[in-house]
């Protein structure tokens, strides 16, 4: 029975780290595409095709990680833990560090125009007067 489960996790492990291979594959994909269809674009269109990729890599990094988790419940030896210990936070560090990316370039296309209407109201508005 235990060698059962441990064949039906290693499977879905194996499953996982698949869909995993197709995901970044689709988005390594469609980012040379659109790669070569703005060539010559300014580098804010490159910038958001970089982020698309990243977003891809992100969930196949995810989906790599969950076969980690399901790697590490059916390892056999402290070896083969230490082993998938270590490539999961190699993965968690390099999904940490992506997500910041996005986050950093998410914050900086939006930035001016939040500042902008920022500014904007505070013109529209009158100041308050204090209480008396």
């Amino acid at each position: 029975m235990e060698e059962l489960l441990k064949s039906f996790w290693g499977m879905a492990a194996t499953i996982v780290e698949g869909a995993a291979a197709l995901l970044i594959a689709i988005g390594a994909a469609e980012a040379f595409v659109m790669s070569l269809l703005r060539f010559r674009s300014p580098t804010a269109q490159k910038m958001q095709i970089w982020m698309h990729f990243a977003t891809w890599l992100l969930l196949g990094l995810e989906f790599e990680l969950a076969a980690d988790v399901i790697r590490t419940a059916i390892a056999p030896s402290w070896t083969d833990i230490g082993q998938l210990a270590s490539i999961a936070a190699i993965r968690t560090f390099l999904s940490y560090f992506l997500d910041k990316d996005i986050e950093n370039m998410a914050d900086a296309r939006r930035g001016p125009y939040r500042v902008r209407t920022e500014s904007r109201s505070a013109l529209k508005s009158p100041p308050e007067a204090p209480a008396p």
